[in-house]
């Protein structure tokens, strides 16, 4: 048999203990990948804060060259990947269990969706779940391109009820099916090959349909690092937005300065938070904060809806959902030969796909060590369409109150405030003034701050403690329980990156780190649809020739 058309050996472990240090610091982890991976980390943080100004002017070329040059290549890779989860949903291979055919899920389902929500999305709907779709309702034009251009298209020029619902659609877009179809593509092939083919719960695993055993070799190391600098880099960034968002919040709490001393102040405190979570492991730390973050979400969410217009933010929900649903394959397929449209699309579509790409390693193999059992359809759909609908409501009740407040403001349409502070690129501030909005300044409105923080703080202690032990897994070849002391180490080291890249930039070196990072992991990437795909292939295939065998004799 040759070497493409066979399986893992069944006695493969998906944990390879015989590739790791075993004594030493580096005992249970790959001493190479380790080596490497923090070498790399560490050359990226010391030139960015020792040259900030040459590394602002680096981060911006670059950027500008990602997006010029790969965009259309973002755009096409991610309606690839959703074209293939779909086609898992409806065919025979949904059937598939990421596991042995007798295998259950290890989580309970309302466990399960917490962990996917919290660990995937979090503080970025917090950031963004006001600024953005007020930015598309804005109409100057103030960065130098159209703010919503598929508005524009449709003659809704006017800040007006018809532009809002295009707000909220573009919004739904890139939060919606395409980002969470990345995560879906990365989760099952890990899930695939670690627990149903019993290799190692790694990116190189997704490989060996092409390369067999040489998924051991450099090859697979360079795959590995690849995912690493990945993780690191989109966590990093995540950390970056939540960490200007928690200073403002905590100045209109206590009158802090919610200025770069601050921020960094609050890195170090998440990144110790996250690290004794990390250490505490996945059915302790993680599942916990995981449930309470979704519990004081719905608190926060009934605040706005209920306290908010009720009536008017169902309405404009079904509205946005209907046009979405209508045009999101449109959407994706858009390629705009404008130059202003084609500016906008750089900088909001390509940077979203990036950061969905960057951190798809990441929240991949989270969702794949969560998930075991389950069978690929039911994968499919529920990490596609759970955490999407959550996040639509989301989007819909805290983006519709900033909407509505804008178009009926006392003073007239847009005299709110918020459309003022997102197009100033206040971005963090925009969320606060819309509590303000609904709970006015008093303590009503402090309590809703504080719940506000605290959901920063918490998500984020979500995303990064899954983020180590991601790393730490990913190093040791599939270690689910690798150890604690190099968990404390990464969780360092994403502090480090998100300190360094807001010294040396703010938001802009954060998206420019975080586009970049997604260039050669959508490579790996692809590869590891390909592969998963031939292994499903060559699986009924197999399955097919033993049933005609089995009826011969």
């Amino acid at each position: 048999m040759s070497q493409d058309s066979r399986s893992p050996a069944p006695e493969n472990s998906v944990f390879r203990a015989d590739m790791l240090a075993q004594s030493g610091l580096f005992k249970d982890m790959h001493k190479g990948m380790t080596i490497t991976s923090a070498a790399l980390v560490m050359l990226f943080v010391l030139f960015t804060a020792t040259n900030t100004d040459l590394a602002g002017t680096v981060f911006g070329s670059a950027r500008s060259w990602i997006e010029s040059t790969f965009g259309w290549y973002y755009l096409v890779t991610v309606v690839f990947l959703i074209a293939v989860c779909f086609y898992i949903v409806v065919s025979p291979f949904g059937k598939i269990r990421l596991g042995d055919d007798d295998s259950r899920p290890e989580f309970s389902n309302f466990a399960w969706f917490s962990m996917l929500f919290s660990a995937g999305i979090g503080i970025g709907i917090l950031f963004f779940g006001v600024a953005e779709p007020i930015f598309y309702l804005d109409n100057s034009g103030g960065f130098g391109y159209p703010n919503n251009p598929y508005a524009d298209m449709e003659g809704a020029t006017a800040l007006s009820y018809e532009r809002a619902v295009d707000a909220l659609r573009v919004t739904f877009f890139h939060w919606g099916f395409h980002g969470w179809a990345v995560y879906v593509i990365v989760g099952m092939s890990l899930a695939y090959f670690a627990y149903r083919k019993k290799l190692p719960l790694a990116l190189r695993s997704s490989l060996y349909p092409f390369i067999g055993d040489r998924i051991y070799g450099p090859i697979g190391h360079v795959v590995d690092i690849f995912g690493v600098l990945g993780c690191v880099f989109g966590v990093a960034t995540s950390l970056g937005l939540g960490v200007s968002q928690m200073s403002v919040g905590l100045e209109r709490l206590i009158g802090t300065d919610p200025g770069i001393t601050t921020q960094l102040v609050l890195i170090s405190l998440i990144t110790v938070v996250s690290i004794l979570s990390a250490v505490s492991g996945v059915n302790k730390g993680i599942k916990i904060i995981s449930e309470l973050n979704i519990l004081v979400s719905i608190l926060v969410v009934a605040f706005f809806l209920f306290g908010g217009p009720t009536a008017w933010l169902l309405g404009i929900f079904g509205d946005s959902i209907v046009d979405y649903l209508g045009s999101f394959v449109q959407m994706g397929l858009w390629f705009p030969e404008e130059e202003g449209p084609a500016k906008w699309q750089n900088g909001w579509t390509v940077f979203y796909w990036g950061w969905w790409l960057a951190w798809a390693p990441f929240i991949g193999l989270f969702i794949a060590r969560i998930s075991k059992g389950r069978t690929l359809r039911e994968f499919v759909i529920g990490v596609l369409l759970v955490p999407t609908i959550i996040i639509f409501v989301w989007l819909g009740i805290f983006g519709g109150t900033a909407l509505y407040q804008e178009l009926y403001a006392e003073a007239g349409v847009g005299t709110a405030g918020i459309i003022d502070l997102v197009m100033a690129w206040n971005l963090p501030a925009a969320l606060f003034a819309s509590s303000d909005g609904i709970a006015g300044t008093g303590a009503m409105g402090w309590i809703l701050s504080a719940l506000m923080v605290f959901l920063l703080m918490s998500w984020f202690v979500t995303s990064s403690d899954s983020s180590t032990l991601v790393l730490t897994t990913i190093l040791s070849f599939g270690n689910e329980s690798p150890p604690n002391i190099f968990r404390v180490f990464w969780g360092i080291i994403i502090g480090f990156v998100a300190a360094a890249l807001l010294v040396a930039g703010g938001l802009s070196a954060l998206q420019t780190a975080n586009i970049a990072a997604a260039l050669p992991l959508s490579v790996v990437i692809i590869l590891m649809t390909l592969g998963v795909l031939k292994s499903l292939f060559m699986e009924r295939k197999q399955a097919s020739e033993g049933t005609a065998v089995s009826q011969e004799n």
